[in-house]
């Protein structure tokens, strides 16, 4: 996004002229509507409002929008009543109210758009927190209105609100207005992150290669002060890298590893260690993919971009926590160099891979992401990759798939996820799956066949954990959506930035 979106908050309607003004609403609130109810905008508007409600013509369901036009009633030439779940209110509901705002906000051309929050929402709703109802409408408008960048030679920027102003009910239980104002900082934060690692998802292939990756990670760091390692083909070869560097040798662009250092707590042993794939382009290597659909493959690096999305929020809210974020970054190309089904390769762990299927190729440079982490100091790892298609069978485009070897370390992760808005489901680890990778010439093999592949793909890098606690992401169903959906656009979804965040903050 070129410009940037503003955020206030205000205890009393503001005598500012608006371009829209949003009002959240109920089906129960207009089927209580009568001569004694207190006005949500203006009589006369409200009536408009009633009368579609009488009509059938809108029913308040999440999401719902009924715009109707003030005729200079108000300081606002449009209303947007906008549907809510009934109570009690969810982070979710509340996030994809704020992305209908920021749809209807775009429609119109809206610059300044002042947004009514109901008593029940600005006190917290749910369970929530003040603080986290501020966030999570910050985030739900923010994602909203992010765009992919077209690189059309006609291509028109896409419209964007200047100035959006929360308009917060007076609360009986006191004031809130400084829980507001740190939601609103953070919700920023988790929203222009995420935005950051779609922009970074949905570039080309022939403009992200693995060093350009780098680079932008060499940006990253300069800008918030992280300590950065960025090995080359050469440096990686005498680390021992030899899974990164058989799935980048069939590329004329170079593989690199890239580990981002963040200490925020000297006096602690603990450090976490986040590993994202970052395959800049799969082709599937000499398993050549079929051309359909092959395009999508600009995304096989959405567990680096996450990663680097969640170093940028760390960086700069500055937790103190440690973290070490490594990410294994090659392009899987076929070529006399590649390698081929059935090499067999030494990990920088020594372990020994029978590359049956290269286009298996996530896993392999993850074995040395997660060695590289274990060696720079980490005690607990999460990996999140585009590792299979076959987690999209079992959980379609909805839910992130998870393995893990440590249960509390797996339902700490959901919980972040349930915070997020990021729904992850985990999925069994039994050790008749493991027994599928094994292989008569070597360690083990880098496919356990077409049953269970989501599982027996995580428990690949889960044999290079050391037995640190671990947990596996496959975002290979949410990292991208065909279509829009609640606060997502079409494109890069940037799925598990804001997941990472609320685990590690």
């Amino acid at each position: 996004m070129n410009r940037v979106t503003t955020f206030t908050y205000t205890d009393s309607i503001s005598q500012t002229k608006a371009d829209l003004i949003v009002v959240f609403v109920t089906p129960s609130d207009l089927k209580q509507a009568g001569v004694d109810t207190a006005p949500l905008v203006h009589p006369a508007v409200d009536a408009a409002l009633y009368d579609s409600y009488a009509r059938s013509l809108f029913a308040a369901k999440p999401q719902e929008v009924q715009l109707i036009p003030t005729l200079g009633l108000v300081d606002a030439p449009y209303v947007a009543y906008i549907g809510l779940e009934p109570s009690p209110l969810s982070a979710s509901s509340l996030r994809e109210a704020a992305a209908a705002a920021a749809r209807t906000a775009a429609r119109l051309k809206a610059e300044q758009v002042q947004i009514r929050v109901r008593q029940d929402i600005a006190d917290g709703p749910g369970g929530l927190e003040p603080q986290q109802a501020a966030q999570v409408l910050t985030e739900g408008f923010l994602l909203a209105q992010y765009r992919r960048r077209s690189l059309s030679r006609e291509a028109k920027p896409a419209h964007q609100a200047l100035a959006v102003e929360w308009v917060l009910t007076p609360s009986d239980a006191g004031d809130v207005s400084s829980q507001w104002e740190t939601g609103i900082r953070r919700g920023k934060h988790f929203a222009e992150a995420t935005c950051y690692a779609r922009d970074l998802t949905n570039l080309p292939g022939n403009q992200l290669t693995p060093e350009g990756l780098a680079e932008e990670a060499e940006r990253l760091a300069e800008r918030l002060e992280l300590e950065i390692e960025v090995l080359d083909e050469w440096s990686a070869a005498e680390q021992g890298m030899g899974g990164l560097l058989a799935v980048g040798q069939g590329s004329i662009n170079p593989p690199r590893m890239i580990i981002l250092h963040y200490k925020g707590n000297e006096q602690s042993d603990e450090t976490w260690g986040l590993i994202g794939k970052g395959i800049t382009f799969d082709t599937g290597g000499i398993s050549l993919k079929k051309a359909e659909g092959m395009e999508e493959m600009i995304s096989d690096m959405g567990g680096a971009a996450a990663v680097l999305g969640a170093m940028q929020i760390i960086g700069e809210l500055k937790p103190q926590i440690n973290v070490v974020a490594v990410i294994p970054s090659a392009e899987n190309m076929p070529s006399d160099r590649a390698v081929k089904p059935g090499d067999i390769i030494t990990t920088m762990s020594g372990r020994t891979i029978e590359m049956i299927n290269t286009d298996a190729e996530g896993r392999v440079v993850l074995a040395d992401g997660l060695t590289a982490a274990i060696r720079r100091g980490a005690t607990k790892l999460i990996d999140v990759a585009t590792l299979t298609g076959a987690v999209m069978v079992a959980l379609g485009n909805v839910a992130t798939g998870a393995i893990c070897n440590d249960e509390t370390l797996v339902q700490q992760v959901i919980k972040a996820g349930h915070r997020a808005g990021e729904p992850i489901w985990p999925l069994p680890n039994y050790p008749e799956y493991r027994k599928q990778l094994h292989s008569d010439v070597a360690d083990l093999k880098n496919t356990g066949g077409r049953l269970a592949g989501t599982i027996t793909g995580g428990l690949f890098i889960g044999a290079f954990a050391e037995e640190k606690p671990w947990v596996h992401l496959d975002i290979g169903g949410t990292a991208w959506l065909e279509k829009e959906r609640g606060v997502h656009t079409k494109g890069a979804t940037g799925v598990m930035v804001r997941t990472l965040a609320e685990l590690l903050l």
